[in-house]
């Protein structure tokens, strides 16, 4: 079926009602906006089999691909609404009078607000987890936010199946008139046309840099600017350190091939580029990476535009001088399959060429060769900003290898030791977010409940009676949250 794109009078009917939404459900208390993300988990459920048949056709993902990200949508549903309920993210910090002091100190007390109606772009490799019903639109919700859906056209029926279990959950738990709207909009114009609707107030996204980039353009060129969470581009950089190469170089490319190839590299934690200093191990390694990828058959890519895009920049970052082709599967590829791929190439040619630091979504590996150490630190130091850095790495080799390391800890969101980047726990301590490019915002995160936070922002009340304070700051504690009182943190009702 075709989605016809939205127009200027459905935006903006879409908008009033969001905003008119707004100053009702954000007064709702936590337990009801959590009670509803809980009954959108139970309503996605509900939708059975048919939404598994209707995503797999659209994406070409397996079904045991897409029973996994449904539970996972809604376990991030249900555990973010937990969170929102616990209230922690409200950071409440109250700091009584003291009338004795010169001059007196005022009562202060401060958590945070919902920013107002969010607009959330569909992610088309993750057609649940990041779309219609993911991490940006359950943080909003819990932020107290009504949201504004654009589907991804590449997935425009899975959007709308899920987006008409959220209206049936708001319906049958008495959501005010707006707190959800989806909308259908394959082109350019509609996106404009809601980042740059005066009623809006924040932005969620992820996808491709250039998508995200001209997001946050349109978002800083409006009379009031407004935030823009993009999740973007990253290569994931991996640095193989000597003495872990020298143990197991054959179970490190094993592990390699498999993370570079999972779910035909369609994961924005793809490991895209991996840095080794010249030594028989990195000659190893190279040839035993070589094989296994060489053993792994092509994948249907999500949709031909990503294909496309997977075969151009595959073919260019190849064409490049001093980039060699260190194996390609032995598999030939089908209509819209992606060759695992991997290659490599010298520090010094990766230094002078930018064309080998841009992302090649999909199951591609770039292997950097570096002389030493020192030349190491300087391809790490010019990489730009990424969701993840890892080490492959002895204690050893992380005692003696101190500068890398800091270095490695000013370009990442996640540093990890002798893991893969791919797969993304949904935690409170997950961090999926990174200097830019790989991010707009690097202070926060789009998975965990920590992600709440993006969609809202603090206000002070200074010397409020009260009975006149919201629930979440009053003297009696009455929803029962952590709070900061005086600088000790506590739920006990506060005697003045």
């Amino acid at each position: 079926m075709k989605y016809t794109d939205a127009t200027q009078p459905e935006i903006e009917t879409a908008m009033q009602d969001a905003w008119n939404a707004f100053h009702a459900y954000r007064k709702l208390p936590l337990k009801q906006r959590a009670d509803f993300m809980r009954a959108i988990a139970a309503e996605i459920e509900n939708l059975g089999d048919e939404l598994l048949k209707v995503t797999g056709e659209e994406t070409n993902l397996p079904e045991a691909r897409l029973r996994g990200e449904r539970a996972r949508t809604m376990f991030q549903l249900t555990s973010y609404a937990d969170a929102c309920e616990r209230g922690d993210w409200l950071e409440a910090r109250i700091d009584t009078a003291n009338l004795q002091k010169t001059p007196p100190k005022p009562d202060i007390r401060k958590m945070l607000i919902p920013l107002g109606p969010v607009v959330v772009f569909g992610a088309s490799n993750f057609p649940y987890a990041y779309s219609t019903a993911g991490g940006d639109t359950a943080c909003a919700l819990a932020a107290g936010c009504p949201v504004i859906v654009k589907a991804h056209p590449a997935h425009a029926a899975t959007s709308e199946m899920v987006a008409g279990a959220i209206l049936k959950a708001a319906n049958r738990c008495n959501m005010p008139k707006g707190v959800f709207a989806h909308i259908h909009g394959a082109g350019n114009e509609v996106g404009e046309m809601l980042v740059k609707h005066p009623l809006v107030k924040a932005i969620g996204f992820t996808g491709s840099f250039l998508g995200g980039k001209q997001l946050f353009d349109w978002a800083n060129q409006r009379k009031t600017p407004i935030p823009v969470f993009a999740e973007m581009s990253s290569i994931n950089p991996v640095i193989l350190l000597p003495e872990k190469l020298k143990q197991s170089v054959a179970e490190v490319a094993k592990l390699y091939a498999s993370s570079i190839t999972l779910g035909v590299g369609q994961f924005c934690t793809n490991p895209g580029l991996i840095i080794g200093i010249e030594s028989e191990g990195l000659q190893n390694f190279i040839r035993s990476l070589g094989e296994e990828i060489k053993k792994i058959s092509p994948g249907t890519m999500l949709h031909p535009g990503i294909f496309k895009n997977y075969v151009e920049r595959r073919a260019n970052s190849l064409s490049q001088p001093e980039v060699e082709t260190v194996a390609v599967a032995e598999t030939e590829p089908q209509l819209n399959q992606g060759s695992p791929t991997v290659a490599s190439a010298s520090a010094e040619a990766f230094l002078n060429n930018p064309v080998l630091h841009q992302e090649v979504f999909g199951p591609y590996s770039l292997v950097i060769r570096c002389k030493d150490m020192a030349e190491m630190i300087e391809v790490v130091k010019n990489l730009e900003g990424q969701l993840t850095a890892t080490l492959m790495a002895t204690e050893g080799d992380i005692k003696n290898n101190d500068q890398l390391t800091e270095a490695v800890k000013n370009i990442c969101g996640r540093f990890i030791l002798n893991g893969v980047p791919t797969g993304v726990e949904v935690c409170l301590s997950m961090q999926h977010g990174g200097p830019f490019p790989a991010t707009t915002d690097s202070r926060f995160t789009s998975v965990g409940a920590d992600g709440i936070k993006r969609f809202a922002r603090p206000i002070a009340y200074q010397n409020w009676p009260d009975e006149l304070l919201p629930d979440e700051l009053k003297n009696g504690n009455p929803i029962g949250i952590w709070r900061t009182v005086n600088d000790q943190l506590a739920k006990e009702k506060i005697t003045i």
